[in-house]
């Protein structure tokens, strides 16, 4: 950490001279410690949506939420839409800002360490976006073509329409694409005796193809002093791909992998939300979702073959409901509570020559009943310093039900207590202590396959969740107007950390391994260029260090956590032109992925190079965007180096060294969209 210090004191010594305020910069509301950004700072770049304008605020890092967690509790992203989080999870947060006009935004707020009045569900900072009362409506149609560096054409197609007349609103759009996707690829598989002598070399050409459609719908009206908002979606999609393995010299045998997934979701959502005067509001949201996927993967050579298949269903039903209490500007006050039934029925099979091999919980129905109360508080004694604090309680009930029977109950209480403090404008400091409760991967409890690595993974019922408590800290300097300095640092004491075990039969599985340690540190920068000489310009740099501890389950020492970073590290640059009818930019990822997956009988390290993409946006008239995007330009390198082990790390030899590596080539995507 001696080295991100550093680095850390020498970016405040070059920027911590006097905040100088201009044009572009965001008004600040003192009362409640919000930067307000409106139309006007945005116009040097002419944005065409939401999403665009949320890309442009300074210091600000978009989180779409995950929508792999179940219930909603902690699936939100940060960024609010009239105050609100939208009542979906299988449409993407991107997506929703995507289709919101920026000639329809009002403005945008952003808010650090909390406000009285808005839900930050957990989150240190979120933008609100403000939509227009005006009546406005949008009709947009994109086309968009990935050329891929073989010559391969992929094409993709959006409709949407929305209108919106003050509270009322009514939108929807459809998409489908086809072979959006890394392409093909081409390199080797050698592998070498712990000596380092070659004993085999072969040719690795791989291919990737999928195509999907998407339709979403949603509208909005005042019901019962209410709104009430409904939205839906349906989504289908068909992945193939394939590896051709070609032994070129050595021993072995040649070989033809495939595998095949095809994916159906639909989600519907009910949300109501009523004020009962100034202080106080009720919200009301209810969600289904299903989905259900069939998959095959198979490795064919001359001396036999493996097949692997897997058919899955999921479902989630859940209720919702905030009570919000204002007493006064100073004091916010929330409850609710939170129930969700979550399932997955799966069933796997794995065969070698026609001959079934029995897998670890290859057969099995997963249920969920879960309930959550809480209660936060939001108190800012003064404009300076905002205080929240908050506790959940969950109570789970896990049964699976198949191969094996198994039934567990978990009582998890979390808290949270964040403190903002802004001692002078432009400087602001904010330090979190939190409880934090993971949740299982109801896929860890199913088997699984990597028919390229040759590898199949048992499922394990026997899981606890990782729960973490973590002390964090935050130093946020804005200046130059637009500019933004962020260092944070943060410590996770974590308890029943998940990683992979050895399991009955001989395979490995997703497991519990006993507690460990993580602490990162960040510095993230946006310097605009202006005083530089480079008018209308935006430089970001991002750097992040992590250092992690646990206990191997196999060999007893200490290691990092699966696919820790010591540094990670990013560049970008951007420039409007011409009054913001061109717009340029590039980015670089400066550093080496490494990442090491660590599992009973093989030590895998990721090999990552940097990338290197740059993008050219027009836009002849205010309706009309043209932009090209190209990808990979440094045609980078990518794979993994495997250590194999002929048995457990802890007691068998070094059987051989793997390296993998293949390259794809740049390719180029051509973007239209036009407004009517």
């Amino acid at each position: 950490m001696t080295k991100a210090m550093w680095l850390a004191g020498a970016a405040l010594c070059l920027l911590c001279g006097p905040v100088v305020a201009q044009t572009a910069a965001p008004d600040r509301d003192v009362q409640t410690g919000v930067l307000v950004f409106d139309p006007a700072f945005f116009a040097d770049s002419r944005p065409d949506t939401a999403l665009d304008m949320i890309a442009r605020l300074p210091g600000f890092n978009f989180d779409g939420g995950n929508s792999e967690t179940r219930g909603l509790a902690g699936t939100a992203g940060n960024v609010l839409i009239d105050g609100a989080r939208p009542s979906t999870k299988s449409d993407g947060l991107g997506d929703i800002l995507g289709r919101i006009s920026a000639a329809g935004v009002a403005r945008i707020e952003l808010i650090s360490g909390g406000s009285p009045g808005i839900d930050m569900q957990g989150q240190a900072v979120v933008a609100n976006v403000i939509l227009l009362r005006t009546v406005t409506t949008e009709r947009v149609f994109e086309a968009e073509a990935d050329i891929l560096a073989d010559g391969h054409f992929s094409p993709g197609l959006t409709a949407r329409y929305a209108r919106r007349e003050g509270d009322n609103q009514i939108e929807g759009s459809i998409s489908g694409y086809w072979d959006r996707s890394w392409g093909d690829s081409e390199g080797f598989r050698r592998r070498f005796t712990p000596a380092g002598d070659l004993i085999q070399d072969a040719s690795l050409a791989s291919t990737a193809r999928n195509r999907g459609v998407r339709a979403t719908a949603a509208g909005q009206r005042r019901i019962a002093g209410g709104l009430f908002r409904a939205s839906g979606l349906l989504d289908w999609s068909a992945d193939t791909g394939s590896q051709d393995q070609v032994i070129r010299s050595g021993g072995g045998t040649s070989s033809f992998n495939t595998d095949e997934e095809d994916q159906f979701e639909g989600e519907f959502g009910l949300d109501w939300n009523r004020e009962f005067g100034a202080r106080s509001g009720l919200e009301l949201t209810g969600l289904q979702r299903f989905a259900s996927s069939n998959s095959f993967a198979g490795s064919n050579n001359s001396s036999g073959n493996s097949n692997f298949t897997s058919e899955t269903t999921t479902g989630e039903s859940i209720g919702r409901a905030i009570l919000r209490f204002r007493p006064s500007d100073r004091w916010a006050l929330e409850t609710g509570g939170e129930v969700a039934y979550n399932f997955l029925d799966s069933a796997t099979a794995y065969s070698e020559d026609g001959i079934p091999v029995p897998l670890p919980s290859s057969s099995v129905k997963v249920e969920e009943l879960r309930g959550e109360v809480f209660g936060q508080a939001t108190w800012r004694p003064d404009p300076t310093l905002t205080l929240e604090g908050g506790l959940r309680v969950e109570v789970s009930e896990i049964t699976q039900s198949g191969d094996s029977d198994l039934t567990k109950s978990f009582v998890f209480p979390k808290v949270r207590l964040q403190t903002t403090w802004t001692p002078r404008a432009g400087h602001q400091l904010r330090l979190r202590l939190e409880r934090e409760v993971g949740q299982l991967d109801f896929g860890d409890f199913t088997a699984s396959a990597d028919i390229n690595l040759g590898q199949v993974e048992g499922g394990n019922p026997d899981l606890e969740p990782q729960k973490s408590s973590v002390l964090e800290a935050a130093y946020e300097y804005r200046f130059w107007g637009e500019g933004a300095l962020l260092a944070s640092w943060s410590y996770a004491a974590i308890e029943d950390v998940v990683d992979i075990i050895p399991l009955a039969g001989g395979f490995d599985g997703v497991g519990n391994i006993g507690d460990g340690i993580q602490e990162t540190f960040e510095l993230r920068l946006t310097l605009p260029t202006d005083r530089l000489g480079i008018s209308n310009g935006r430089l970001q740099l991002s750097g992040n260090w992590t250092s992690s501890e646990v206990t191997d389950p196999v060999t007893g020492q200490e290691r990092a956590f699966q696919n820790d970073l010591d540094f990670g590290c990013d560049a970008s640059f951007e420039q409007d032109l011409g009054d913001g009818r061109w717009t340029w930019g590039v980015e670089h990822d400066c550093n080496t992925y490494r990442g090491r997956v660590f599992r009973v009988r093989e030590i895998r390290t990721a090999y990552l190079e940097p990338e290197v993409s740059a993008y050219l946006q027009w836009k002849p008239v205010g309706d009309l965007t043209v932009r090209v995007d190209v990808e990979n330009l440094t045609d980078r390198v990518r794979g993994n180096d495997r250590d194999l082990y002929a048995g457990p790390r802890n007691t068998a030899p070094l059987s051989l060294r793997e390296t993998r590596r293949v390259t794809s080539g740049p390719s180029v995507e051509v973007q239209v969209r036009r407004a009517f």
